[in-house]
């Protein structure tokens, strides 16, 4: 799960700072284990976005494998 972006460029703006968020990158961790991805993120509070296509997909199938370890 190294870089997972959508060709796309995405106009979500930040609830908290309402500044357009911005790639980046980013370290998500689960059960012990660290993942550095780019993500859309918030440049001044670093609200990170993920989408629900991501959460659903990829990030599903990552902590089913680390949950059957």
């Amino acid at each position: 799960m190294s870089k997972y972006i959508e060709e796309q460029s995405l106009d979500i703006v930040c609830v908290t700072c309402g500044i357009k968020l911005t790639l980046g990158k980013v370290e998500l961790s689960y059960l012990g284990s660290n993942f550095p991805v780019e993500l859309y993120r918030c440049p001044q509070c670093g609200l990170v976005y993920i989408s629900e296509e991501l959460a659903n997909g990829k990030m599903k199938k990552v902590e089913a494998a680390l949950e059957d370890k």
